[in-house]
């Protein structure tokens, strides 16, 4: 199965809108869900038909998302906070797929991963 990724800015009442809902629509027909979108009426329902569509509960995506917990690393120059967003949306990730992380895990996990920029700023305030 080929995995295909394309990038549109969010639409914020600034940029064209007719231009903006070109470019969706023409990725929504590339990949298939035109049908889907235009046929649920909410987006909440829509959510939930693209959960049940495409949000596997198979052992290799708590695999992959079990991996990603335990390689997660914060990059050097990245704020806290956006290391901290990327953390939770990983745990609801697992967390949507029915797999538990304890607290304890959670913790440790953010904990080493932080480790080496916490020391460095421990040393740069001494």
């Amino acid at each position: 199965m080929t995995t295909i990724r394309f990038e549109i800015e969010k639409f914020d009442g600034e940029t064209n809108f007719n231009l903006w809902q070109v470019r969706m629509m023409a990725i929504l027909v590339q990949t298939g869900l035109k049908k889907e979108v235009l046929m649920e009426k909410t987006s909440s329902v829509l959510w939930k038909r693209f959960e049940t569509l495409y949000a596997t509960k198979s052992l290799s995506n708590h695999l992959v998302l079990k991996q990603r917990l335990f390689t997660f690393r914060m990059n050097e120059g990245e704020l806290l906070r956006d290391h901290i967003s990327q953390f939770i949306t990983l745990l609801n990730d697992l967390k949507n797929v029915e797999v538990q992380a304890d607290d304890e895990d959670q913790r440790q996990t953010l904990v080493r991963r932080c480790e080496g920029s916490f020391v460095k700023y421990r040393q740069t305030r001494q």
